[in-house]
């Protein structure tokens, strides 16, 4: 079978303290966009994990961890081949990682027949890391707590929006980011709840978009800053950073400024997208061979 893991963005992030478990208390909506990984899942006689990036193959890939962790908590062997296509850009706080963990574990679920309910498959994700869970659902969601916490929200109506990655991010990029924060940046997490409000009557303002590390951000990539700059003068309106970055999206953007993107970024290693917001985390083919 065939599935497509969604990336997602940030409509708004917002920090509001550290918890005793060394964890940040987060509150975010998530958005799901139709850029997406493929992922081919199918029997075999052990636990293979292949991706068109060798890098990501084997072992160390969430994929493998999300397997395993399905399967021993069913008790049985795991026993499948996934391959991974890669086209969500890595290390770009788009969740592409997270994205394909759930979206393996939806299709593991149909593949050995366990038909566990999807509240069962959140436990699952729970534990291989803060976002997972989101990707089982997708669409729009607020999530809080450690970001696990998850209550989906109306659907944002497919809006499209530009979306640009630099050629280079930095070491250890999320721990990193969120070292840079301060008690300065914490707050009380008010303006997601506004945009939740807002969503709720069927409702969308982009003039509450807000990420915490866009405080931080610009001086800890190389370039990142520049090429704000750059978008600025290109979209109507403003770039926003998704998740620690360093990826930067534009919402609502048109064709054209797509275009004039490329355009002007040619040459600089920078990849720009123009993409769709979507309601799903995960797009699990109905044919099974």
């Amino acid at each position: 079978m065939e599935v497509r893991a969604f990336a997602k963005i940030n409509l708004t992030l917002e920090v509001l303290g550290r918890r005793s478990d060394g964890y940040h208390e987060v509150r975010t909506i998530l958005q799901t966009i139709d850029l997406a990984d493929r992922l081919v899942v199918q029997p075999a006689a052990s636990l293979q994990v292949e991706c068109d990036d060798p890098a990501l193959s084997g072992e160390a890939n969430l994929v493998w961890k999300a397997a395993t962790a399905l399967a021993k908590g069913r008790g049985i062997v795991p026993k499948a081949r996934i391959s991974i296509h890669k086209n969500i850009p890595v290390a770009m706080g788009m969740g592409g990682g997270s994205s394909d963990a759930a979206a393996s574990l939806a299709a593991l679920n149909r593949l050995w027949d366990l038909r566990m309910a999807h509240a069962e498959l959140a436990q699952v994700a729970a534990g291989l890391g803060s976002d997972v869970p989101f990707f089982l659902w997708g669409g729009t969601a607020l999530a809080q707590g450690r970001g696990d916490e998850i209550t989906p929200l109306p659907t944002l109506p497919s809006t499209q929006l530009l979306l640009v990655c630099p050629a280079d991010t930095i070491p250890q990029k999320t721990a990193r980011l969120y070292s840079l924060l301060t008690p300065a940046h914490y707050n009380d997490g008010a303006n997601t709840l506004r945009l939740v409000q807002v969503l709720q009557q069927h409702c969308f303002s982009s003039s509450l978009l807000s990420n915490v590390f866009e405080a931080v951000a610009f001086g800890a990539f190389p370039s990142l800053e520049r090429l704000r700059q750059q978008l600025g003068r290109i979209a109507g309106a403003p770039p926003r950073l998704s998740g620690a970055g360093p990826a930067l999206f534009c919402l609502p953007a048109t064709p054209e400024e797509f275009q004039q993107a490329e355009r002007v970024l040619q040459g600089e290693g920078v990849r720009a997208y123009l993409v769709n917001t979507v309601a799903r985390g995960y797009a699990l083919d109905a044919n099974c061979n």
